[in-house]
């Protein structure tokens, strides 16, 4: 089976989404299970993990209700208050839930570009390990030097970096960015997302020769073992749309072997996620 481990649902206002912007006015509408299922029945994939878009306890409900009133969607990565005292009291009662897998907060948006090394957020990272808990790291490339020190400080959770860490690919560059994410990837507990790329190129006539150098990258460094497929839908149709992004993927990992191919599809996120587990 074939895991979207990375997609977003919105009911859409201009106040509570302002990042997506004019470049971005084809999203400005909302996106809700229904359209995500047939995006993914079409190409042929059969679950999916919803990652929170809005730093809001409410949000992290929403997205556990859909969830369960909707099979397809496997698992939540959700928000909450990572830098507040009492944080393990709602992560309790978020993990009583068997969809919710992850945290995420959006710290490529903070002023602080050393947000994630603060003692009460690192407190707030500490405090997922009783729940089992995954977290999502949302960076810009920028942020990949702080983003060291701060997964080395925590051995035993297990990390995904979204979107590949932003490369810059709107600029065709590559370094430093390279460096900095094949130093990262020594981390065994750090897994990487295959998706956003589009995004970051910036154009609807991107190509795979474009693409290719930064996946490439994430590839070698990881390992097929340590890399998840993600559509980033609905934010990917600003350059792609759901099917032409996974046969996207589908060609670049085909020289893999069938296994490491199933890996990156759906058994990576299906571990590092724990997806079912729960549930069983």
């Amino acid at each position: 089976m074939i895991v979207d481990a990375h997609h977003h649902f919105w009911r859409y206002s201009p106040a509570e989404y302002g990042w997506i912007d004019d470049g971005m006015a084809k999203i400005r509408r909302d996106f809700l299970p229904d359209d995500l299922q047939r995006a993914m029945a079409a190409a042929g994939v059969g679950a999916a993990v919803s990652v929170q878009a809005r730093q809001s306890v409410e949000e992290t409900r929403w997205l556990l209700d859909l969830a369960a009133a909707n099979d397809f969607i496997a698992g939540v990565v959700g928000w909450a208050p990572l830098v507040s005292p009492s944080v393990a009291s709602l992560l309790a009662e978020f993990a009583a839930n068997p969809k919710l897998v992850a945290i995420r907060h959006v710290l490529q948006d903070e002023p602080d570009p050393a947000y994630m090394l603060r003692a009460d957020f690192q407190a707030g990272i500490r405090a997922l390990r009783s729940f089992n808990l995954t977290y999502d790291i949302l960076i810009f490339a920028r942020h990949l030097p702080h983003t060291i020190e701060f997964v080395d400080k925590h051995p035993d959770q297990p990390f995904v970096v979204d979107h590949l860490a932003k490369p810059p690919a709107r600029n065709r560059e590559i370094e430093p960015w390279a460096r900095h994410m094949r130093e990262l990837a020594e981390r065994p507990h750090v897994s990487c997302k295959l998706s956003g790329l589009t995004t970051e190129v910036g154009r609807s006539d991107w190509t795979i020769a474009d693409l290719r150098p930064y996946v490439d990258v994430v590839l070698e460094a990881f390992g097929p073992d340590r890399v998840l497929f993600g559509s980033d839908w609905p934010v990917c149709l600003v350059a792609c749309d759901y099917a032409r992004w996974l046969a996207t993927v589908q060609e670049i990992v085909a020289a893999l072997s069938a296994a490491e191919r199933a890996a990156i599809l759906g058994g990576n996120a299906r571990r590092v996620y724990r997806l079912g587990d729960k549930q069983a």
